[in-house]
């Protein structure tokens, strides 16, 4: 069992560690989708103190659209702040995709119109000037609640 967080054209490292970091933990699978905002070689990890990256499950995507030809027939989540739904409304499954945009625009407009239906938020004060939360928070968020709905798979 496993959920698969899919981070289209992440641009901030910390981010991406953070992120991969919990996949590692939790058994789930992370794809990353070109462009990426830094470099993935082993210099660039190793400097950066990543000693868990050999234990991520990581795929990586040159383009959201070989991305999505890979995975099409499979089941995604689009989180976004234009979502029409709570994340904690979705009925997470095994092997449930959840897609993030990049840090400074999020996914593209088009693609969350194509699929409302699929599209989450996470709830934040009405009276917030902040534009979203941090990305790994969110994948952090929402990553934990469909563990959580599918019983904490493997976890002890």
């Amino acid at each position: 069992m496993s959920i698969h967080i899919v981070l289209v054209e992440p641009e901030i490292p910390p981010n991406t560690g953070n992120i991969a970091r919990s996949c590692a933990a939790t058994d789930s699978v992370l794809h990353l989708v070109k462009p990426l905002g830094f470099s993935l070689d082993e210099k660039s990890l190793r400097r950066a103190g990543l000693d868990y990256w050999p234990y991520v499950k990581l795929e990586v995507h040159e383009s959201l659209d070989d991305f999505l030809e890979k995975y099409k027939g499979r089941r995604m989540w689009l989180a976004t702040t234009k979502g029409g739904r709570f994340f904690t409304d979705a009925e997470y499954r095994d092997e449930d995709m959840i897609l993030f945009g990049k840090e400074t625009a999020g996914l593209p407009r088009d693609f969350i119109e194509s699929r409302k239906e699929q599209a989450v938020r996470i709830p934040m004060s009405e009276n917030t000037r902040l534009r979203s939360f941090n990305l790994s928070n969110a994948a952090n968020i929402i990553l934990f609640e469909a563990l959580r709905q599918l019983g904490f798979p493997g976890m002890m």
